[in-house]
């Protein structure tokens, strides 16, 4: 058995792949105090609904993926360990000086945020290396000694290393590890050429600052999770979901922990790819997480999932740059928990701020007062008050209503449908808004994608979402509830290097990018006969970063084969620049040349005999009320069909108004929209009109 697990703000999702490669979802919300906890409670549902005990469940378990929000949330909530940066002489000010960008150029009321690591824990120390490997002054070794000293008066917990052009030549990186672990025993450090060799130093500072500060941290918590899970009878591999879309050891990432800045959101565009292709035939897509507390937006493109080093924790230029490679993903504060309230000046606004897991929302009963997405669903009549989570919770709808009447009904002068009609209104639009974000940056027009709909409160409002962007098709797959844990479920392991070397393709080096290739080849190899060891299939794919002569950022663009040896292996790789620029950019240059900044390589061993995977069959649970009142905006209350989502056999048709429920997820068909059940258990919808 397989188990993978996404921990959001709200639940705690739970896939669970028995022996025959059949899937069982499972909801369980989370323990924000101690995460684990709601880990092993999920568990513990996953058991009973198996009809198991959890040790025998857990004791037949081979893998254990594990998808968490804990490193970012440390991050955000300022509980990393105090960090100590070395950088060389003159250069203290490489975090306070950043980089340019504001996200209102003439607001100058908002200040720049502080440096992650602040002045008066950054240690300059003599020595130089020059842009071509050369020494212009030695390392002062005495100096960093001293530094040494006064780092521990200061209690640093972690220290970052961060030396001009170490991308080049580490000597002077390596030498300062060696000397960090002699007069430091026992404080982690992180050298900035090992994690992340790229040559723009303010980023590579900020990574190398972010990785070394949660490095305390995530060893004890990866510790712990591998112990309690082991104590709970587990026997198998624990693996944990990284930025980049794939999975690492829970021991080799805790050594390098910023690959779980963004580990849960990473995993829906991979389980979206996968739905998009098989239910639509799409390579074009646009996966939409709803979970309780953000909306998380992802693409894929030509099948491939792509990334930015674009990456901020907050908002660009006010937040922090993490200047590490990981999926792109769009996240706002929209979600089933997002909370409604009107202004001073009678604007109403849903989100950023979430009711979460706990008190969550009034419906719920635990304690929320202010009306939520999910409250606002419930008073439309889209949502069973009697069904949630399969009955295993139920919700006050009475409780609902009161809170929407209090804080929008009221002071907007509006009736309580139309005020929830409006609450699901807004949310739709703060949706739609973070969809355009992401789609018109990377050159992708949205009316020619198929949109994907996960997360629990996805199936509430995605029909208009759809209609919004004027999507051709919305695919809401059955495990969809769980999209990230599917995601986990499909995902390879994956280790990523890179290497710096420039050249020019008019005067192509071919001899030394052979050995860069080479040398990015022997380290994927390495990983294969190491953590992939026994891995089904592996692939190893060489990505050249590349731009125009004297652009400022560069383009990935994927290598056609292993190595680069002739003109004509250049000219597709000028080719696919070209192209690359001409989608993102909508603009290319036949006639220029390109310059090749730096070098990556991707190496993934699949590690799950399927791609895919279907839910086991379930009984479908008795419906209620066949037929209920549901409110829509523009037509009033309409008589509405309800069918179980396990019931629909593939191929059958249902047009709108309808809900279609499960135990996990509510699909609202609002009037005019068409659904037909696929035969991976999807529903494919055409939005249509109203």
């Amino acid at each position: 058995m397989r188990f993978a697990v996404d921990t959001g703000g709200t639940f705690t999702d739970l896939i669970v792949e028995d022996d025959d490669g059949n899937l069982n979802m499972f909801k369980s919300p989370t323990t924000p105090s101690d995460p684990i906890s709601g880990v092993l409670e999920a568990l513990q549902v996953a058991a009973d609904g198996l009809g198991m005990d959890r040790a025998e469940m857990l004791a037949r378990g081979e893998m254990f993926i594990y998808g968490t929000t804990h490193a970012i949330n440390a991050i955000i909530t300022g509980n990393t360990a105090r960090t100590a940066l070395i950088v060389p002489g003159g250069h203290r000010d490489i975090l306070t000086l950043r980089e340019g960008g504001r996200l209102e150029p003439f607001n100058f009321a908002v200040p720049y945020p502080d440096p992650f690591v602040p002045r008066a824990l950054t240690w300059d120390v003599p020595g130089r290396i020059l842009a071509d490997g050369s020494e212009l002054l030695p390392l002062d070794e005495a100096a960093l000694v001293r530094a040494c000293t006064q780092m521990l008066g200061a209690g640093v917990e972690a220290v970052a290393v961060c030396l001009l052009w170490s991308v080049v030549n580490p000597a002077h990186e390596l030498r300062v590890g060696e000397l960090l672990s002699r007069h430091l025993p026992g404080v982690p450090f992180t050298l900035s050429h090992q994690l992340n060799p790229i040559p723009r130093e303010f980023r590579r500072a900020s990574s190398t600052c972010i990785d070394a500060s949660l490095k305390p941290m995530m060893r004890a918590y990866m510790h712990t999770l591998v112990d309690r899970l082991e104590s709970a009878g587990f026997p198998g591999r624990v693996v944990v979901v990284t930025s980049q879309g794939g999975v690492m050891d829970a021991d080799h990432v805790a050594e390098a922990p910023i690959h779980l800045i963004n580990s849960g959101p990473s995993m829906a565009p991979v389980s979206g790819r996968y739905f998009a292709k098989a239910d639509e035939q799409a390579e074009t897509a646009i996966v939409a997480d709803t979970g309780g507390t953000t909306y998380d937006v992802s693409l894929v493109r030509r099948g491939r999932v792509p990334w930015s080093q674009e990456t901020w924790i907050g908002a660009p230029y006010r937040g922090i740059m993490t200047g590490f490679p990981s999926v792109d993903v769009k996240s706002v504060g929209a979600g089933g928990g997002s909370i409604a309230w009107v202004d001073d000046g009678g604007m109403l606004h849903v989100g950023p701020k979430s009711a979460g897991a706990v008190p969550g929302p009034v419906c719920y009963g635990r304690g929320g007062t202010q009306p939520t997405v999910t409250d606002a669903s419930l008073a439309l009549g889209y949502i069973d008050p009697d069904f949630f989570l399969g009955g295993a919770m139920k919700l006050d709808a009475a409780a609902a209503k009161r809170a929407i009447d209090q804080f929008v009904a009221t002071p907007l002068h509006l009736s309580i449908e139309d005020a929830a009609a409006a609450i699901i209104t807004i949310a739709t639009e703060n949706m739609v808004q973070a969809i355009c974000d992401i789609t018109i940056n990377q050159g992708i027009d949205p009316r020619d994608a198929v949109l994907i709909g996960g997360g629990g409160a996805a199936g509430l409002n995605s029909v208009l979402i759809a209609r919004r962007l004027d999507s051709p098709r919305l695919v809401i797959p059955q495990v969809g509830a769980t999209m990230s844990a599917a995601g986990a479920m499909m995902s390879d392991l994956t280790s990523h290097y890179h290497a710096t070397f420039f050249t020019r393709s008019d005067a192509f080096d071919f001899s030394a990018v052979h050995d860069v290739l080479a040398t990015l080849d022997a380290k994927c190899r390495e990983f294969i006969s190491g953590p992939g060891k026994d891995s089904l299939e592996q692939a190893i794919t060489f990505w050249a970063e590349a731009r125009y002569p004297e652009q400022v950022w560069e383009l990935e663009v994927p290598l056609k084969g292993m190595t680069i040896q002739t003109e004509a292996d250049v000219a597709d790789l000028i080719e696919g620049f070209h192209r690359a620029h001409e989608e993102v950019f909508a603009i290319r240059d036949a006639s220029s040349q390109i310059e090749i900044v730096g070098w990556r390589a991707t190496v993934a061993c699949r590690i799950r005999k399927q791609e895919g995977g279907a839910l086991a069959n379930s009984v479908a649970l008795p419906i209620a009320q066949p037929v209920r009142r549901a409110y829509f905006a523009g037509s009033g209350y309409v008589d509405t069909a309800v069918v179980r989502f396990e019931a629909l056999q593939p191929g059958t048709t249902i047009h709108g108004p309808a809900i279609v429920e499960s135990s996990f997820t509510t699909v609202v068909l609002n009037p005019g929209a068409t659904a037909e059940r696929r035969a991976s258990g999807s529903l494919s919808i055409i939005p249509g009109r109203d």
